[in-house]
């Protein structure tokens, strides 16, 4: 009878101790939290913005808790590798050269690349009216924006200047160093175009187009070994696009439906 006893006792202890270890579970996220409205910190210093609410739901989804670690951009990639975290969420587009050193869950929703320059700066996309202009361009480091500048506008001699954020690059947008900065539509109209200093720029109308730099999609960053953690953040993408909730952030956050269809 003792014996039968403590087998029951052992067993449920066991079951609720793997409960405990299966809910406890932690997931970690790299991150560069500058680029709102993707992501970035208020006043307080908390992480708001669509990845982070987008992260929320495959998290919840997944049934684990997510932590976040912050990282420049350019740095995100070898933090990975460097098993600072498990995956990347931060508005980082699918290309052939990322694919070379990371794999990519499914991808998740497409954002657009534009020039900002000011309003009575009458250009296009072409390294031809960039140059007649005088038009230097300024990117985010590491970006796919900064790759697309490269192939695009310097090796036909119009100067690209890269910034370790986004923000220094306004900064001197506005004093006039450079004359346009190069980057995801939702970004500038949130954080630049929106405020009363931005009175005299506008958005070059015309989108940037070039898949294999700027990508098929955005998606979340894993490491080239862990199939199991990719399968895991695909079937919680999945169900979500499914059941509308990555559309109706990018309703929330960017006014359209911007998802990526997948089956």
């Amino acid at each position: 009878m003792k014996l039968k006893t403590l087998f029951v006792a052992t067993t449920v202890a066991m079951g609720a101790l793997l409960s405990a270890t299966a809910q406890a579970e932690t997931l970690k996220i790299g991150v560069e939290a500058m680029y709102p409205p993707y992501e970035y910190k208020d006043a307080s210093g908390k992480l708001m913005g669509f990845d982070v609410d987008l992260a929320d739901a495959v998290c919840a989804k997944m049934n684990v808790t997510c932590e976040w670690v912050e990282s420049s951009f350019d740095g995100l990639i070898p933090a990975l590798n460097a098993r600072k975290f498990d995956f990347i969420n931060s508005t980082m587009n699918i290309t052939e050269q990322r694919k070379k050193v990371i794999n990519f869950t499914q991808p998740i929703y497409q954002s657009p690349s534009q020039l900002v320059v000011k309003s009575d700066v009458n250009v296009d996309l072409s390294a031809d009216s960039l140059l007649k202009n005088n038009v230097t361009v300024s990117v985010l480091q590491g970006s796919a924006q900064e790759t697309y500048a490269k192939k695009h506008w310097q090796s036909k001699g119009v100067k690209v200047i890269s910034y370790g954020n986004q923000d220094q690059a306004f900064v001197d947008l506005l004093n006039g160093r450079v004359a346009s900065t190069f980057l995801n539509t939702p970004v500038a109209k949130e954080t630049f175009l929106n405020k009363p200093e931005a009175k005299n720029f506008k958005i070059v109308d015309e989108f940037a187009k070039d898949e294999a730099i700027l990508g098929e999609g955005i998606a979340f960053g894993v490491r080239k070994d862990d199939d199991k953690l990719k399968k895991r953040l695909d079937e919680a993408l999945q169900a979500l696009k499914e059941e509308g909730v990555i559309s109706n952030l990018t309703q929330k956050y960017f006014g359209g439906d911007w998802v990526v269809k997948t089956k």
